[in-house]
């Protein structure tokens, strides 16, 4: 459905050790870009595919990276236990909690989720959703 995702950041590095914190758990890798390509963004998808992908980019006009209220990204999980790895190693590479990984329930009975913001403010959410098909 999606090509790709994109949250604007401040700092890529910054932003690099946070999202491979909470991606890894997901089974997500940081995509090396192609010689030549602007060193302005990073990128993460999975690891035998191409697509979707997300990015982390410097805003392309200068200005300040700020994030968007109402705004959320949320990435599925593949068990609850990798939504704590997620949620646990995103407070470790510097992200803030805003929603300790749990059931919930008022989503489905088998929805079990984690909120977090990087460092930037971005809101992230990590989700199983055991409702689905593997």
């Amino acid at each position: 459905m999606f090509s790709h995702v994109t949250v604007g950041v401040a700092d890529l590095d910054r932003a690099a050790r946070f999202y491979d914190a909470v991606l890894g758990p997901l089974g997500l890798v940081q995509r090396v870009p192609p010689t030549g390509a602007a060193p302005d963004w990073r990128c993460w998808v999975g690891r035998s595919a191409t697509l979707p992908r997300f990015y982390a980019h410097l805003p392309f006009d200068g200005a300040l990276a700020t994030a968007g209220n109402g705004t959320m990204v949320a990435f599925l999980a593949p068990t609850p236990a990798s939504v704590s790895l997620a949620h646990a190693a995103g407070l470790a590479a510097g992200g803030s909690d805003e929603g300790a990984p749990g059931p919930r329930p008022h989503y489905g009975d088998a929805y079990f989720g984690a909120y977090l913001r990087d460092p930037d403010g971005n809101k992230v959410h990590v989700v199983h959703r055991g409702d689905l098909p593997a």
